[in-house]
């Protein structure tokens, strides 16, 4: 045995997300982003598919094999790798890098393995998500957007510190063993560091909608965050469907919906779309799952579609929080439908 772990079990999508920032995809017709030699092998780089020292003969000249050729076929090599988790790897990566060759685009093939059951690692799924996203805030200098955008591929972590709701990677968490209230916050007086360090020391992210501030006497008042993520991930959000859908949108954080003739939701994750179905359907909700509840967006499509549509966003019973950008792309309306 080589000792390689199976797929996804190592490291951030860290360089998925630079090849998209630094726009090192070509580009189709449509402005979607086309495989090239480099992109599979960023891939053949990860620690997943990288040569150990007790690599097999086989595994060694596929490798090589495919990093002078990355399209290439070489199923007599495959076969015989004497690893079976070495095996099972590539296997795995011909059979996206076939997937997203076939589809032409990064795009493309994301909304068909997103249509279908998933019978690939998610690790291929959120590096697609990682160049795309990538990609659409290439050049952009904000470092709040910049952050946010790192929600739609990897696990974060929440924690309420000090009346404010801070979100931390969470693959940056384990391997510092902190806690989210002792990480930096992002904020306008240390955005020049967070673009210092990159992903080495992550920031947390406020998602906080406002502030509490006592002012004695049993009074205070709420402070609106002028700089919350959570403005930041709905611009990210906005970037994200525009690309897809091709028309004009927008999206805007919101405390709560207060709007009778509400007709059409869609949950960023599996625990805010169960409880948007059952406030839909005015079901009890307690107030344990309530306080899971991070924000509600406003989706407008004008000229579009007439009524919003409303988002939610919540973290799981651990605190912890997977976002899954495919749902708003495959739960919108009908006449929405997304083609490709």
């Amino acid at each position: 045995m080589t000792g390689q772990a199976p797929v996804g079990s190592l490291e951030p999508l860290q360089e998925f997300w630079l090849c998209g920032l630094q726009s090192k995809l070509a580009l189709n017709e449509r402005g979607w982003l086309q495989p090239n030699d480099d992109f599979w092998r960023l891939w053949l780089a990860r620690p997943e598919l990288a040569l150990l020292e007790e690599s097999c003969p086989a595994e060694i000249a596929l490798h090589q094999a495919l990093l002078e050729r990355p399209s290439s076929s070489q199923s007599a090599l495959l076969a015989a790798i004497a690893d079976e988790d070495a095996r099972a790897n590539y296997q795995f990566f011909l059979r996206f890098r076939d997937d997203v060759l076939a589809a032409g685009t990064l795009e493309v093939a994301y909304l068909r393995l997103m249509r279908q059951p998933l019978t690939l690692p998610p690790l291929f799924v959120d590096g697609l998500v990682a160049t795309i996203t990538g990609h659409l805030l290439a050049g952009n200098v904000d470092a709040f957007q910049v952050r946010a955008a790192e929600l739609l591929f990897r696990s974060q972590r929440l924690s309420l510190t000090e009346g404010r709701l801070l979100c931390a990677d969470l693959q940056g968490l384990d391997s510092r063993q902190a806690a989210a209230g002792l990480l930096d916050v992002l904020s306008p007086d240390n955005a020049a560091e967070f673009w210092r360090r990159g992903s080495a020391q992550p920031f947390a992210l406020d998602l906080t909608h406002e502030v509490s501030n006592a002012l004695g006497h049993g009074m205070s008042f709420n402070l609106t965050l002028k700089h919350s993520g959570l403005k930041a991930l709905a611009k990210v959000l906005e970037l994200w469907l525009g690309r897809f859908l091709g028309r004009p949108l927008k999206i805007t954080a919101l405390q709560k919906v207060d709007d009778s003739a509400w007709s059409w939701h869609i949950g960023l994750d599996v625990d805010s779309m169960r409880l948007l179905n059952d406030l839909y359907e005015d079901r009890p909700v307690d107030a344990a799952r309530m306080a899971q509840l991070i924000s509600l967006f406003k989706l407008e499509l004008p000229g579009s579609y007439p009524k919003p549509i409303y988002l939610g966003l919540a973290m799981a019973s651990d605190k912890s929080l997977k976002l899954k950008p495919q749902n708003l792309l495959l739960n919108l309306p009908p006449e929405l439908a997304l083609l490709g």
